[in-house]
């Protein structure tokens, strides 16, 4: 199964870096129609042959997952937008 793993460095407050990844999830969201939910300090995303994770730590977040077959076509595209949105939404 395809996996995508990105790890991007951030200078926030862990309250700023919490709201700038829900930021992340909400665009994710809309265009991939993902569900998430936080648990801790990590926020869960999933969906129909996806499932995955944004860990944040002091300085840095670490979004990782799972493709599914049919999805595993669109893993550079899903890449692409993740790398986007945390560059809009981290730097």
């Amino acid at each position: 199964m395809p996996s995508i793993d990105i790890r991007h460095p951030h200078t926030k407050t862990p309250a700023q870096a919490r709201k700038a990844v829900d930021g992340v999830a909400k665009k994710l969201s809309e265009r991939f129609e993902f569900h998430h939910e936080w648990e801790g300090d990590t926020l869960h995303f999933k969906r129909s042959g996806v499932d995955g994770k944004i860990k944040l730590s002091p300085k840095s977040l670490h979004v990782t997952a799972q493709l599914g077959f049919m999805l595993s076509f669109l893993k550079d595209s899903i890449e692409s937008e993740i790398k986007r949105v945390l560059g809009e939404k981290f730097d």
